[in-house]
């Protein structure tokens, strides 16, 4: 305090205004002070919160660490312990459960009978799973039995029913006919396809004679049991078609469909399949594989060809055609090396004389497509002929080319397609394609396996499993519905003496004769 009032003197201001300087200055240091003690707290606050979320993740870290190691030590007892199967407790006189059986009946489907009895053994297997697997016998009578109920298993009333019938033949006189069915109101929306998944098996009906009685026999039978369809689609065969009238009933129309698959092929090959040219052509073809399917030229050999419904399958054929006459104009295609100049003539310079031919052929097989490729997104309705009428024209713009061939060809299928519709009223819609009937028979060849050319068997009654994904309750359904004594009986009933079965005495009389 001295050393203030000593110090005064030196101040030009006065004592007030000095200490009021003074007083203010302290003031403000103490306004700091506080606020650095505010700030200290709350830095304490904030250090106290973060030491507890440390101390936090520290305990979580610790206790996932737990967990992890908890983990492993898991993992290495599952490795150690063989798999195990869900639980699938055998369905009654049974020895397997509906989960496996339905396993079993859509690997058939996709595989067959003995190859999925083998991939089930590799699986569990490779799994190191020791348990009895079903016997591909086992497999075989499960989708006998399934394929039964399958055929008895009731339909919805409705009158909007389409029929799909056709007949299918391996060897021998033998037939079988089958029917498939779908309601109108089912059919998939315009520009997608019908799935097979979608159609019902009505009927599979094997025999040995197929003339229009015994055709209605078979249509009356059906409608009998499900009533009768709004429309009967068919190949056109006189037997299916003609035996049509025992379906029709006062009030009720029946509408007569062909297939455009068969109508188009029919078509083509009134066209061209009756010329020498085309015959010429084929009988060339023929030649030409047998004479470079061992050479060097072997990747240029030409499709095999169907005897049966050929001018439906001749695409490939053309194609082939046409590859070949490319590479008959570009010698230094990646294609020819190593082959001659003379040895691609010697063997395949007689294309070129088709070369117009091809074109005009190829032309006609472009519209059957486009064609068949509208009525299987589209069905057939009022007006489908004026629509396929505008493709067939942004079509030939496209192509830029018209033939006398390809020009008559799309005449007549819009004609067809015409005279198809005006037998539906306006508003309906119905399909005009047996694809799905064709891809039917095609499974059960696949299903057949080697046997598919030694005649039908007892298998057939297996034909309606392979349209359905089977799952356990399903199964469990269908095999309450259908006992092995019935199985039997349907196949008795159904089945006359197959050609097997005639193959294999004939020989066991050969061998009682002591001949051999």
């Amino acid at each position: 305090m001295s050393l203030l009032f000593n110090s005064i003197g030196q101040y030009s201001s006065d004592l007030y205004e000095v200490a009021r300087c003074l007083l203010r200055s302290r003031n403000r240091q103490a306004q700091r002070a506080d606020t650095q003690r505010q700030v200290i707290c709350e830095l304490r606050l904030e250090n106290e919160q973060l030491t507890k979320r440390l101390q936090t993740a520290h305990e979580k870290f610790d206790h996932s660490q737990q967990l992890l190691l908890q983990e492993q030590q898991e993992n290495q007892l599952l490795r150690q312990q063989p798999a195990t199967l869900s639980i699938d407790l055998p369905l009654p006189h049974h020895s397997f459960g509906p989960k496996m059986i339905s396993l079993c009946l859509n690997l058939s489907n996709r595989l067959g009978f003995r190859p999925a009895e083998t991939a089930l053994r590799v699986i569990f297997d490779w799994l190191g799973i020791e348990t009895r697997l079903p016997s591909h016998d086992s497999i075989r009578s499960w989708s006998l039995r399934a394929g039964i109920a399958n055929l008895q298993q009731p339909v919805a009333a409705a009158d909007d029913w389409i029929w799909m019938a056709d007949h299918s033949n391996q060897i021998g006189t033998e037939k079988v006919l089958q029917i498939l069915g779908i309601r109108a109101a089912d059919l998939p929306e315009p520009g997608q396809t019908l799935p097979l998944k979608a159609m019902h098996v009505l009927a599979v009906v094997p025999g040995e004679n197929w003339k229009r009685e015994d055709v209605r026999r078979e249509y009356k039978k059906l409608a009998q049991r499900i009533g009768a369809p709004r429309y009967l689609l068919t190949d056109g065969a006189v037997e299916l078609r003609d035996s049509a009238d025992v379906l029709e009933k006062p009030g009720q129309k029946l509408t007569l469909l062909r297939d455009m698959k068969h109508v188009a092929a029919n078509i083509f090959e009134n066209q061209i399949g009756k010329s020498d040219r085309f015959a010429e052509f084929l009988s060339r073809l023929g030649r030409t594989r047998s004479a470079i399917q061992q050479t060097e030229l072997s990747h240029f050999t030409p499709p095999a060809q169907k005897p049966k419904a050929r001018f439906m399958n001749l695409g490939p054929t053309l194609r082939w055609g046409m590859m070949v006459s490319h590479h008959l104009s570009h010698s230094r295609s990646v294609s020819r090396q190593g082959i001659t100049a003379q040895r691609m003539n010697d063997k395949l310079g007689w294309v070129r004389q088709f070369r117009d031919e091809l074109g005009a052929w190829n032309r006609c097989q472009q519209v059957m497509q486009t064609s068949l490729k509208f009525i299987n997104t589209q069905g057939i309705y009022r007006g489908a002929a004026a629509e396929l009428e505008q493709l067939f024209a942004a079509q030939t713009r496209e192509q830029g080319q018209q033939c006398e061939l390809s020009t008559t060809m799309r005449e007549k299928l819009i004609e067809f397609v015409k005279t198809s519709e005006s037998e539906l009223e306006p508003g309906e819609r119905a399909w005009q394609s047996t694809e799905n009937l064709e891809s039917a028979f095609g499974l059960f060849k696949r299903l057949e396996g080697q046997h598919s050319k030694g005649g039908f068997t007892s298998l057939v009654a297996a034909m309606p499993t392979l349209l359905t994904e089977w799952t356990p309750k399903l199964v469990r359904e269908s095999l309450q519905a259908t006992s092995v004594k019935q199985m039997k009986q349907w196949l008795q009933n159904n089945l006359t003496t197959t050609l097997t079965a005639k193959r294999t005495t004939a020989y066991r009389e050969f061998a009682a004769a002591g001949s051999g």
